[in-house]
C-alpha cells in the first residue's frame, strides 16, 4: 500500500519540475509529469528512471535497480534505480536527479513510437 506521508513528501520535494503527481500503481506508486511516469514509490523507497545518461550516477551511490519476481518465479528488473537516502535531505540535487530521469523516460517514450512514414505517391 502507497504510504500517503511518502506521496505528499515526493509531490511537494519535485514540485520544481511541474505539476508532478503519484498514482497508485500494484501496491506502490507511479511518479508522473505531464502523463509520463519517470519514477515509483515501492516497499518505502523511491526509485527513479534510468539509461545510460544516468545509470552511473545510480552505480557510483551504491544503488541497484527495482526488481520483482513474477509468478512463474523469473526475476524482472527494471530500469528504474533506488534513489540514495541522503537525497531526501539534499531537496535541489533530488530534483536534479528527477530532471534526469525524466529526460531518460523521454528519451525511452521517443525509442517506442512508431516513425511515421509518408504514403507512397505513384
Amino acid at each position: 500500500m502507497l504510504d500517503h506521508d511518502i506521496k505528499n513528501l515526493v509531490e511537494d520535494m519535485l514540485a520544481p519540475l511541474g505539476p508532478v503527481v503519484v498514482k497508485r500503481m500494484f501496491g506502490g506508486g507511479g511518479i508522473f509529469l505531464d502523463g509520463l511516469m519517470f519514477g515509483l514509490i515501492a516497499d518505502g523507497n523511491l526509485y527513479l528512471k534510468a539509461d545510460e545518461s544516468n545509470r552511473a550516477s545510480f552505480e557510483a551511490e551504491g544503488m541497484m535497480p527495482f526488481a520483482y519476481m513474477k509468478r512463474t518465479g523469473q526475476t524482472t528488473i527494471m530500469s528504474y534505480w533506488r534513489v540514495p537516502e541522503r537525497l531526501l535531505d539534499e531537496p535541489d540535487d533530488l530534483v536534479d536527479w528527477a530532471r534526469r530521469a525524466l529526460s531518460a523516460a523521454q528519451r525511452a517514450q521517443q525509442s517506442r513510437r512508431p516513425k511515421m512514414t509518408r504514403p507512397r505517391t505513384a
